[in-house]
Protein backbone atom coordinates (compact mmCIF):
# COMPACT_ATOMS: atom_id res chain seq x y z
CA UNK A 1 0.00 0.00 0.00
CA UNK A 2 1.80 3.24 -1.29
CA UNK A 3 0.98 6.35 -2.74
CA UNK A 4 1.01 7.00 -6.32
CA UNK A 5 4.69 7.96 -5.60
CA UNK A 6 5.85 4.73 -4.66
CA UNK A 7 5.80 6.36 -0.63
CA UNK A 8 3.72 5.14 2.03
CA UNK A 9 0.38 6.51 1.97
CA UNK A 10 -0.77 9.18 3.97
CA UNK A 11 -3.77 11.72 5.30
CA UNK A 12 -4.45 13.10 8.60
CA UNK A 13 -7.72 14.86 9.96
CA UNK A 14 -8.20 17.16 13.02
CA UNK A 15 -10.67 16.07 15.88
CA UNK A 16 -11.20 18.31 18.75
CA UNK A 17 -7.69 19.96 18.60
CA UNK A 18 -6.16 16.64 18.16
CA UNK A 19 -4.44 15.88 14.89
CA UNK A 20 -4.62 12.15 13.82
CA UNK A 21 -2.21 10.81 11.20
CA UNK A 22 -2.89 7.77 9.15
CA UNK A 23 -0.12 6.16 7.29
CA UNK A 24 -0.61 2.81 5.30
CA UNK A 25 2.80 0.55 3.68
CA UNK A 26 2.62 -2.74 2.28
CA UNK A 27 4.61 -5.17 4.38
CA UNK A 28 5.86 -9.21 3.57
CA UNK A 29 6.67 -9.63 7.41
CA UNK A 30 5.53 -8.86 10.84
CA UNK A 31 9.19 -7.75 11.90
CA UNK A 32 8.97 -4.75 8.66
CA UNK A 33 5.60 -3.95 10.06
CA UNK A 34 7.16 -3.31 13.62
CA UNK A 35 9.91 -1.48 11.82
CA UNK A 36 7.76 0.68 9.99
CA UNK A 37 6.21 1.53 13.13
CA UNK A 38 9.34 2.60 14.89
CA UNK A 39 10.01 4.71 11.95
CA UNK A 40 7.00 6.59 11.89
CA UNK A 41 7.75 6.97 15.97
CA UNK A 42 11.42 8.37 15.02
CA UNK A 43 9.47 10.66 12.70
CA UNK A 44 7.01 12.02 15.21
CA UNK A 45 8.98 12.01 18.01
CA UNK A 46 6.25 14.90 19.78
CA UNK A 47 3.51 12.40 19.45
CA UNK A 48 1.75 11.07 22.60
CA UNK A 49 0.41 7.75 20.77
CA UNK A 50 1.52 6.01 17.45
CA UNK A 51 -1.59 3.32 17.76
CA UNK A 52 -1.27 0.75 14.72
CA UNK A 53 -2.62 -2.42 13.04
CA UNK A 54 -1.29 -5.25 10.94
CA UNK A 55 -2.24 -8.03 9.39
CA UNK A 56 0.12 -10.32 7.31
CA UNK A 57 -0.90 -13.44 5.04
CA UNK A 58 -4.65 -13.11 4.38
CA UNK A 59 -4.91 -14.08 0.70
CA UNK A 60 -3.10 -17.86 1.85
CA UNK A 61 -5.79 -18.44 4.62
CA UNK A 62 -3.35 -17.84 7.76
CA UNK A 63 -3.57 -14.15 8.64
CA UNK A 64 -1.38 -13.40 11.25
CA UNK A 65 -2.22 -9.98 13.12
CA UNK A 66 -1.25 -7.87 15.22
CA UNK A 67 -2.52 -4.56 17.10
CA UNK A 68 -1.42 -2.23 19.63
CA UNK A 69 -3.02 1.03 21.22
CA UNK A 70 -0.07 2.65 22.31
CA UNK A 71 -0.97 3.90 25.58
CA UNK A 72 -4.92 4.75 24.67
CA UNK A 73 -7.72 3.30 26.23
CA UNK A 74 -7.96 -0.33 25.29
CA UNK A 75 -9.95 -0.83 22.09
CA UNK A 76 -9.93 2.64 21.49
CA UNK A 77 -7.10 2.75 18.85
CA UNK A 78 -5.64 -0.80 17.62
CA UNK A 79 -8.90 -2.38 17.11
CA UNK A 80 -10.86 0.08 15.26
CA UNK A 81 -7.23 0.60 12.73
CA UNK A 82 -7.86 -3.14 12.23
CA UNK A 83 -11.65 -3.28 11.71
CA UNK A 84 -10.59 -1.12 8.74
CA UNK A 85 -7.84 -3.69 7.56
CA UNK A 86 -10.47 -6.55 8.09
CA UNK A 87 -13.30 -4.40 6.53
CA UNK A 88 -11.57 -3.84 3.37
CA UNK A 89 -10.37 -7.61 3.23
CA UNK A 90 -6.86 -6.36 2.79
CA UNK A 91 -4.13 -8.39 4.04
CA UNK A 92 0.03 -7.95 3.94
CA UNK A 93 -0.14 -4.28 5.18
CA UNK A 94 0.54 -2.56 8.26
CA UNK A 95 -1.48 1.29 9.67
CA UNK A 96 -0.74 3.54 11.74
CA UNK A 97 -2.45 6.42 13.28
CA UNK A 98 -0.34 9.02 15.24
CA UNK A 99 -1.89 11.54 17.67
CA UNK A 100 -0.72 14.87 18.68
CA UNK A 101 -2.79 15.46 21.93
CA UNK A 102 -4.70 18.96 21.54
CA UNK A 103 -5.85 19.41 25.00
CA UNK A 104 -9.57 17.92 25.19
CA UNK A 105 -10.19 14.86 26.13
CA UNK A 106 -12.16 12.44 23.45
CA UNK A 107 -13.89 9.96 25.03
CA UNK A 108 -13.63 5.91 23.96
CA UNK A 109 -16.15 6.91 21.53
CA UNK A 110 -14.77 9.82 19.67
CA UNK A 111 -11.09 8.43 19.87
CA UNK A 112 -12.78 5.05 18.21
CA UNK A 113 -13.92 6.82 15.36
CA UNK A 114 -11.09 9.47 14.91
CA UNK A 115 -8.82 6.54 14.73
CA UNK A 116 -11.34 4.40 12.37
CA UNK A 117 -11.23 7.76 10.25
CA UNK A 118 -8.10 8.19 9.86
CA UNK A 119 -6.89 4.75 9.44
CA UNK A 120 -9.92 4.62 6.42
CA UNK A 121 -8.43 7.88 5.03
CA UNK A 122 -4.49 6.09 5.00
CA UNK A 123 -6.24 3.32 2.98
CA UNK A 124 -7.96 5.86 -0.19
CA UNK A 125 -4.81 7.77 -0.13
CA UNK A 126 -3.08 4.48 -1.10
CA UNK A 127 -2.82 2.49 -4.39
CA UNK A 128 -4.37 -1.06 -2.91
CA UNK A 129 -3.15 -4.15 -5.36
CA UNK A 130 -5.04 -7.40 -5.45
CA UNK A 131 -3.10 -10.07 -4.58
CA UNK A 132 -3.56 -13.06 -7.06
CA UNK A 133 -2.21 -16.68 -5.77
CA UNK A 134 -0.85 -18.55 -8.22
CA UNK A 135 0.34 -21.99 -9.44
CA UNK A 136 3.74 -22.62 -10.46
CA UNK A 137 4.17 -25.01 -13.83
CA UNK A 138 6.86 -26.29 -16.11
CA UNK A 139 5.96 -27.71 -19.35
CA UNK A 140 7.62 -29.93 -22.59
CA UNK A 141 6.22 -29.27 -25.98
CA UNK A 142 6.85 -29.59 -29.69
CA UNK A 143 7.39 -26.44 -31.50
CA UNK A 144 3.99 -26.53 -34.22
CA UNK A 145 2.14 -26.78 -30.33
CA UNK A 146 3.36 -23.75 -28.88
CA UNK A 147 0.81 -21.34 -30.26
CA UNK A 148 -1.92 -23.24 -28.93
CA UNK A 149 -0.24 -23.87 -25.52
CA UNK A 150 -0.28 -19.92 -26.17
CA UNK A 151 -3.80 -19.32 -26.53
CA UNK A 152 -4.66 -21.46 -23.52
CA UNK A 153 -2.36 -19.86 -21.28
CA UNK A 154 -3.77 -16.93 -21.85
CA UNK A 155 -7.56 -17.83 -21.43
CA UNK A 156 -6.37 -19.01 -18.13
CA UNK A 157 -5.08 -15.32 -17.00
CA UNK A 158 -1.40 -17.21 -16.75
CA UNK A 159 1.53 -15.65 -16.96
CA UNK A 160 4.94 -17.30 -18.77
CA UNK A 161 8.17 -17.05 -16.69
CA UNK A 162 10.71 -18.19 -18.91
CA UNK A 163 11.30 -20.69 -22.19
CA UNK A 164 14.31 -22.72 -23.35
CA UNK A 165 14.41 -24.04 -27.13
CA UNK A 166 16.21 -27.47 -27.79
CA UNK A 167 14.47 -29.92 -29.74
CA UNK A 168 11.43 -28.97 -28.02
CA UNK A 169 10.31 -26.40 -26.28
CA UNK A 170 10.58 -25.85 -22.26
CA UNK A 171 8.47 -23.17 -20.59
CA UNK A 172 7.77 -22.10 -16.82
CA UNK A 173 4.78 -20.12 -16.35
CA UNK A 174 2.27 -19.33 -13.77
CA UNK A 175 -1.63 -19.56 -13.70
CA UNK A 176 -3.77 -18.32 -11.25
CA UNK A 177 -4.60 -21.16 -8.32
CA UNK A 178 -8.73 -20.34 -8.64
CA UNK A 179 -7.98 -21.83 -12.75
CA UNK A 180 -5.31 -24.06 -12.09
CA UNK A 181 -7.50 -26.98 -12.21
CA UNK A 182 -9.24 -26.59 -15.31
CA UNK A 183 -6.26 -25.29 -16.97
CA UNK A 184 -5.11 -28.61 -16.45
CA UNK A 185 -8.02 -30.23 -17.88
CA UNK A 186 -7.99 -28.14 -21.00
CA UNK A 187 -4.11 -29.04 -21.66
CA UNK A 188 -4.52 -32.89 -21.12
CA UNK A 189 -7.60 -32.42 -23.65
CA UNK A 190 -5.66 -30.13 -26.08
CA UNK A 191 -2.64 -32.43 -26.34
CA UNK A 192 -3.70 -35.90 -25.93
CA UNK A 193 -1.50 -36.29 -23.00
CA UNK A 194 1.68 -35.67 -25.07
CA UNK A 195 2.26 -32.86 -23.24
CA UNK A 196 4.29 -33.17 -20.22
CA UNK A 197 3.02 -30.58 -17.45
CA UNK A 198 4.23 -30.96 -14.35
CA UNK A 199 3.88 -28.08 -11.23
CA UNK A 200 6.61 -26.87 -9.82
Amino acid sequence: MRNAAGAPAEDSLIEKKSEFIGDACHIETLDEALAFVQAVRDRHPKARHVAFAAILGAAEGSAKERMSDDGEPSGTAGKPILDVIRMGKLTDCVITVTRYFGGILLGSGGLIRAYSTAASMAVKAADVERIVPMRHYRIVLEYPWLGRFEQLLAQAGGNEEGKEFTDRVTMRFAVPSANAQDFEMRVREAFNARARLSRL
